[in-house]
């Protein structure tokens, strides 16, 4: 089967803008600028990029943190949502002018421009009932939380708490336990525990006035989404037999062994099954996201100095505009 020609939606221009990196470091190491456009690799298609989410794990790799190698330059951003114009020759399953959702790669680069090389296995239809920018804002933390829950076996009746429970990975993780028939708790701070509540959490926990410990009974699973002193406490009211999994930080295994329990670090593994369950519950309107800020592309360091903490920022899920 021959692979469709793309110029049909390309327009006809070698380069495009996207939003690089030449050195790690702050925010303003960011730089706006002209690049070639990308063409795919075997198993690669190129994304028209519409929208590109914005998360933490961009910062990490900005300023070299990331646990990934990352040669230099690179083009910042993972999650996008999008319309294929070019396929790979080994590509199956897609075609030109579908519009998709995803991660762009093992890496996690690339999404911050026009075009973008993505992994067809870590694509999926997009979500019928979404925006791309709400499509953007979904892939790497709701295939995370999906992960998750289904590493610690969550099941009907259980008892679990999720701690971060409204940010992006918690908040998903919240509707999705809900969706198994558990009984869910959320920890985070004002209004992150307000959304969690809103989302259906059975009960929500301040932790600036609180210490989850002294008010919850006994929990099956433990989803953790905040590390540190947060897990380590988060022991103390682990079920003997129970399972806590950890998105930020490998758990203690000595003390999960004193406890009877079961403790894990997860990394996420964006596939096109997970992206296909997600977008079908988003489409029997079973889950939702919520978008923060939507910046034009060329604010990606404006983006990023929220990341750090450098400038205010609203709930919700940094978003860039990219296509008009």
């Amino acid at each position: 089967m021959p692979v469709p020609d793309a110029s049909s939606l390309d327009v006809n221009e070698d380069t495009m803008k996207a939003s690089r990196v030449h050195r790690f470091g702050p925010p303003e190491v960011i730089s706006f600028e002209d690049i070639e456009r990308p063409e795919p690799s075997d198993q690669e298609v190129v994304v028209r990029v519409n929208a590109a989410g914005v998360g933490p794990w961009d910062s990490w790799i900005r300023s070299g943190k990331s646990v990934l190698p990352q040669p230099l330059p690179l083009t910042l951003g993972s999650d996008l949502s999008g319309t294929i114009v070019a396929l790979g020759a080994a590509v199956r399953g897609f075609q030109i002018g579908q519009a998709v959702y995803g991660v762009t790669n093992p890496r996690f680069t690339g999404a911050y421009s026009e075009y973008a090389t993505a992994s067809a296995s870590m694509l999926a239809p997009k979500p019928h009932r979404l925006t791309d920018v709400e499509a953007a804002t979904i892939p790497v933390v709701a295939v995370t939380a999906l992960q998750m829950l289904f590493h610690a076996q969550v099941r009907s009746g259980q008892r679990v708490l999720i701690h971060g429970a409204g940010g992006s990975v918690g908040g998903f993780a919240v509707q999705l336990a809900l969706a198994t028939g558990a009984h869910v708790t959320g920890t985070d701070v004002e209004q992150g525990v307000e959304y969690a509540k809103s989302l259906g959490a059975t009960r929500g926990i301040d932790v600036q006035t609180a210490r989850f410990e002294d008010v919850i009974e006994p929990v099956d699973v433990v989803i953790d989404t905040v590390g540190g002193d947060v897990q380590t406490r988060s022991f103390a009211v682990l079920k003997r037999g129970g399972s806590l999994v950890s998105s930020v930080a490998k758990p203690n295994a000595e003390l999960a062994d004193r406890c009877g329990a079961s403790a894990s670090f997860l990394l996420v593994d964006v596939t096109t099954d997970a992206l296909t369950h997600i977008a079908e519950l988003f489409d029997d309107g079973k889950l939702k996201t919520r978008v923060g800020l939507v910046l034009p592309h060329a604010e990606a360091r404006k983006a990023h100095e929220m990341l750090d903490g450098l400038a205010a920022r609203p709930p919700g899920k940094l978003v860039l505009s990219v296509s008009s």
